[in-house]
């Protein structure tokens, strides 16, 4: 709970300073709403472009990137994120596919 709080002292920070340094502003998060009720915080960073950082349940996961026909896929510790032009689906664990979307 610490580090989380942290995180969010350290994030608000940032954006209140107004000017953004060039790390931040290569990094790309974006929240998402699942209709099986999941949410996780997804970033992609342009420097780190064959992974997406997930925090789901209360963790911290690393997704790889993986080949896909359409759109992209990531995949790392039993969860699938694919991002195409129907939407945004998440696999976690057996709970099966699920669609989400941006908050």
């Amino acid at each position: 709970m610490k580090r989380h709080t942290t995180f969010l002292a350290a994030a608000f920070l940032v954006l209140a300073s107004g000017s953004l340094s060039p790390v931040v502003a290569q990094q790309t998060f974006q929240s998402f709403i699942c209709a099986d009720g999941a949410r996780f915080t997804a970033a992609f960073l342009k420097y780190d472009p064959r992974q997406a950082h997930l925090q789901i349940d209360g963790k911290a996961v690393t997704l790889r990137k993986r080949f896909a026909l359409t759109g992209t896929r990531y995949t790392g510790r039993g969860i699938t994120l694919t991002m195409n032009k129907k939407g945004t689906f998440l696999r976690h664990g057996k709970r099966g596919v699920t669609s989400c979307t941006a908050s």
